[in-house]
C-alpha cells in the first residue's frame, strides 16, 4: 500500500527510487513531523551502515554505531543550520563516532582486505591483483594469506585518523573535499594526512617484497 508523507501541509506520495529533496524533509522533521525523519533515515540508513562497518571491521560495532549515528541525528537536529548537506552532516557524526572506537580499540585485529564494490557487494582487495600464475595454485594462495596479514599489520601501525582518512579515500572513493567536510577540516590537511598514511603503508609493505 503506498505511504504519504505529510510535506509542508500537502500529500506527497512515497517516490520509489526518486528521491525527497532532504531540505524539505530537514525542516518538516524540524518541526516534529516523525515521518519525515523516517524518510531521511531510510534514504541513507545502507549507506552509513556499510561505512560503519567497514570502518569498524565488525558487524555487531557497526550495528551499534549506526544505531547511535541516527539517534544523535534526531537529537540534533534541531541545531541544523544547512551550512553543508544532510550526507555530510550524517557521515560526519558516524565517522567521528568510529574514529572514537578505533582510539578505544586500536589495539584489535581488523581484517581490511575487503571493500564494497560499485553494485554494494562485499569483494576481496586482493581479488582485483592480477594474477601472474596460469592458474590457481597453493603457492599463490599461501601469498594471498601471507600478504593480508602484511596488510593488516601495516594498517594497524597507522593513527585512527590515518586509516579513516585512507578508507574513505581509496575504499570507498570518495573525494578529498569530501572527506575533508566529513571530518570538518580543510582539503590540506586531508592530503597531508592521506600522504602520511600512504608512505606509512609503503614502507610496512616494502619489506614483504
Amino acid at each position: 500500500m503506498e505511504k504519504a508523507l505529510q510535506l509542508g501541509g500537502q500529500t506527497r506520495a512515497k517516490l520509489g527510487a526518486a528521491r525527497v529533496d532532504d531540505a524539505a524533509l530537514i525542516r518538516e522533521a524540524q518541526m516534529g513531523n516523525a515521518a519525515a525523519f523516517e524518510e531521511l533515515v531510510r534514504q541513507y540508513d545502507r549507506p552509513v551502515l556499510r561505512l560503519a562497518v567497514h570502518l569498524t571491521g565488525s558487524q555487531e560495532d557497526g550495528q551499534d554505531i549506526y544505531q547511535e549515528a541516527f539517534l544523535r541525528a534526531y537529537i540534533n537536529l534541531g541545531r541544523f543550520r544547512f551550512e553543508c548537506s544532510f550526507y555530510t552532516w550524517i557521515y560526519r557524526i558516524v565517522t567521528n563516532l568510529c574514529l572514537d572506537h578505533l582510539r578505544k580499540k586500536s589495539s584489535r585485529a581488523r581484517d581490511l582486505t575487503t571493500t564494497i564494490s560499485p553494485d554494494g557487494e562485499e569483494e576481496q582487495v586482493l581479488d582485483r591483483l592480477p594474477d601472474q600464475r596460469a592458474g590457481t595454485s597453493p603457492e599463490r594462495s599461501l601469498i594471498s594469506r601471507e600478504l593480508r596479514k602484511c596488510i593488516v599489520r601495516a594498517m594497524e601501525r597507522l593513527s585512527p585518523r590515518e586509516r579513516v582518512v585512507f578508507e574513505l579515500k581509496h575504499y570507498h572513493g570518495l573525494r578529498l573535499r569530501t572527506v575533508a567536510g566529513i571530518l570538518n577540516t580543510s582539503e590540506g590537511t586531508i592530503k597531508n594526512t592521506l600522504f602520511r598514511a600512504t608512505h606509512k603503508l609503503r614502507a610496512q609493505l616494502a619489506e614483504v617484497r
